[in-house]
């Protein structure tokens, strides 16, 4: 289990709701969300209910305002624990592909990438295999820009998890800690 705490104001100030589990419309509970604490576990955060919009990926840790988890506004309307969380030495892997469909030049995967474009021969990635563990794909290099988390499964093609065009930017594994 996890423990998030949400708090409207910057620096873990004004109304706070605390969570443990999943929730699909947080609304009811805090206008705006301007900093977070996150005690235990690993959460994906969404800019709107039924786990829809941006994703934030959030690891135990403070954030005292909403720039810190790469957020674009004070807006959070759902959030889900990642239940495929690797530990700190679990060897994790993900096959990435040039094409949709798992097809063309394919690269495996078992530590982060900064930059896919320095790295994956095509520059972009169009489907991918998460073998183990969970990942968060980032739209632009040294893990900027918006995320998509990525649980184990397979991923056809990048509108499967979510995003409007293929990956060419970076992705890092969720771990543990």
């Amino acid at each position: 289990m996890g423990k998030i705490i949400f708090y409207e104001d910057r620096n873990f100030q004004g109304r706070s709701y605390e969570c443990s589990s999943d929730c699909a419309d947080m609304h009811t509970f805090f206008s705006r969300c301007n900093s977070i604490r996150v005690e235990s576990g690993c959460w994906v955060l969404y800019e709107r209910p039924n786990y829809m919009g941006y994703q934030y990926i959030l690891t135990p840790g403070e954030y005292p305002d909403y720039q810190r988890w790469m957020g674009f506004n004070e807006c959070i309307r759902s959030c889900r624990i990642i239940r495929n969380v690797s530990e700190k030495l679990v060897k994790m892997k993900l096959k990435a592909y040039e094409r949709p469909n798992f097809e063309g030049q394919m690269m495996e995967f078992s530590d982060d990438l900064p930059s896919i474009q320095e790295f994956f021969h095509s520059r972009e990635v169009h489907s991918c295999n998460v073998m183990d563990g969970a990942w968060v794909f980032f739209e632009h290099p040294n893990y900027h820009g918006r995320q998509y988390l990525l649980e184990r499964g397979e991923y056809r093609r990048y509108t499967d998890w979510g995003a409007m065009h293929p990956c060419s930017g970076s992705f890092r594994r969720i771990m543990e800690f």
